[in-house]
């Protein structure tokens, strides 16, 4: 049994929904799991964990600050224990940029920090246009028509593959 601590940064809820998954499939292995937000990652002793993995969304091309000033803090922590890192993007929805090494924004993401997480994973995401305000609508509407993208407003889309969802989870408990 492992005690595995998974961060997330998540902006409009679907990366927690992730992490609540990846929570269930590595319980499932008598691994003792903790989920907790990176706004209150602070108040968590990192050093009682065996393994510690970060999930983040992007949200106008990058993930949260709060996630870039978590990795630089812990950086030597998170360097000292079996780890892993994923990206919740949209751009994931293309097969040709649904891999860690074919990610646009996972590749920029690991150029512009220090760490070097152990495994990778990157996941589609979601589009709720109903759930956004008026300019994160327009704003994602707009990126979605230069990206040939979802456009109609009343559209909900979930692109996740639930599946590769599962087989990092089992990835996360044999790490």
């Amino acid at each position: 049994m492992a005690k595995i601590l998974i961060i997330y940064s998540s902006t409009d809820g679907h990366t927690r929904e992730i992490c609540l998954r990846l929570k269930q499939i590595a319980a499932t292995h008598n691994n003792q799991v903790t989920l907790v937000s990176v706004s209150d990652g602070n108040t968590t002793d990192l050093n009682s964990f065996d393994k510690i993995v970060i999930g983040a969304s992007i949200r106008y091309g990058k993930h949260s600050k709060q996630i870039y000033e978590f990795i630089k803090e812990y950086q030597q922590i998170l360097d000292s224990k079996s780890n892993a890192f994923f990206s919740v993007n949209v751009v994931a929805r293309k097969p040709e940029k649904n891999k860690p090494e074919t990610n646009p924004y996972l590749q920029k993401f690991l150029k512009q920090i220090t760490w070097k997480p152990k495994k990778l994973a990157v996941f589609a995401g979601k589009i709720e246009y109903q759930k956004y305000k008026f300019w994160d609508r327009f704003m994602i509407r707009l990126i979605m028509w230069m990206t040939k993208g979802p456009t109609d407003p009343k559209t909900n889309i979930e692109f996740t593959n639930w599946s590769q969802v599962a087989e990092f989870g089992q990835v996360i408990h044999e790490m």
